[in-house]
């Protein structure tokens, strides 16, 4: 029976890269010679650092752009309000989202039964699996989710024929 799994996930190599090159520019560009202006990656959050507010805003635009350029979706990004941290320094933290958790899971099967295809959709951890009798009825979901308004970037994987 046909199958695929939707998942929720960030290439962490390629957010690896987009923080390094975010870096480098930000010790290159003009406007922030002279400061502290960095990126740090923790688990699932990405620390801003600089020395005003401003520069802290300007830097978060650096790391979408080069986030955008890897590939990676932006919506995946949850921000924090930038926060004075002394000595005229501040800071923004930037949570990653991963995985599709309980209550978006229901979302989306309610949302699968009712385009009233015959397939069925089961929770499995993080992710959902989507089976049917027909492959088509499975593309017909793909691009239904792919349509649909949902605050987080899907993927679709494991396709069984």
């Amino acid at each position: 029976m046909p199958s695929f799994d939707v998942v929720s996930e960030i290439e962490r190599t390629e957010l690896n890269n987009a923080i390094h090159q975010a870096n480098k520019e930000i010790s290159t560009r003009f406007d922030f010679k002279g400061t502290d202006a960095r990126f740090e990656l923790n688990e699932n959050r990405i620390t801003a650092f600089a020395d005003n507010e401003f520069q802290v805003k300007q830097a978060v635009d650096v790391l979408c752009t080069k986030l955008a350029s890897r590939g990676i979706n932006l919506k995946c990004l949850d921000y924090q309000e930038i926060q004075e941290i002394g000595m005229s320094k501040a800071k923004q933290i930037i949570d990653l989202k991963e995985g599709i958790g309980i209550e978006l899971a229901k979302k989306l099967v309610k949302q699968i039964k009712e385009k009233k295809l015959k397939v069925q959709a089961a929770i499995q951890g993080q992710q959902l699996r989507v089976t049917g009798k027909k492959r088509d009825d499975l593309q017909t979901v793909i691009a239904f989710l792919k349509n649909s308004d949902i605050d987080r970037p899907l993927q679709f994987n494991n396709f069984r024929d």
